[in-house]
């Protein structure tokens, strides 16, 4: 190393300062290489730069607007489940008050039947009652003419005259009866 420090002072240039030649071929690969780079290289990160950036704020813009979407879709849901159990308790209220209805219709309807039978009923005692009475007269009159007529040892056979006899009997009777209840 001394000899070379030695053999290039005796050449009289400087070994701190760099040969122009070469600085001239340094820097001239260094332009080409800083073309290559400015022209070719520098476009290729910007573009991978803004389609990472543009997918980035595209994939913030989608989630937001996904979020926003979701949001609204909640909202939907929550008013459709609202109305839907406002629906039910309408739809419930309505059956309670028809069940109600129907439940007194079926009331009056048993209060007319029971009404109507029991009408029936009574015109049916009525009906039995008057045939019974009608009944009894006739074996009542036909009787006391028959025991008359014993009592009396002559047959009292003439219809027309017993039924008269028998009636008035009966007539007697019955005004005594209400006589009595008074």
């Amino acid at each position: 190393m001394n000899q070379l420090i030695i053999s290039a002072a005796t050449e009289g240039t400087n070994p701190l300062v760099p040969n122009p030649w070469e600085m001239l071929v340094v820097f001239a690969g260094f332009a080409v290489l800083m073309f290559i780079v400015v022209k070719y290289v520098v476009p290729m990160f910007e573009k991978t730069f803004a389609e990472r950036a543009e997918a980035i704020e595209g994939g913030i813009a989608k989630a937001e607007k996904a979020q926003a979407e979701a949001s609204a879709a909640l909202e939907e849901y929550k008013q459709q489940l609202t109305d839907a159990r406002a629906e039910a308790n309408r739809i419930r209220e309505e059956a309670r008050a028809e069940g109600a209805q129907i439940l007194a219709d079926l009331k009056e309807k048993a209060a007319l039947e029971s009404a109507r039978i029991t009408a029936q009923a009574h015109a049916a005692i009525q009906s039995e009652r008057q045939a019974a009475v009608v009944s009894l007269r006739t074996e009542v009159g036909t009787l006391a003419t028959t025991l008359a007529g014993r009592i009396v040892g002559e047959s009292l056979e003439d219809d027309a005259r017993s039924a008269r006899v028998v009636d008035r009997f009966l007539a007697d009777l019955e005004n005594q009866n209400a006589g009595a209840a008074k």
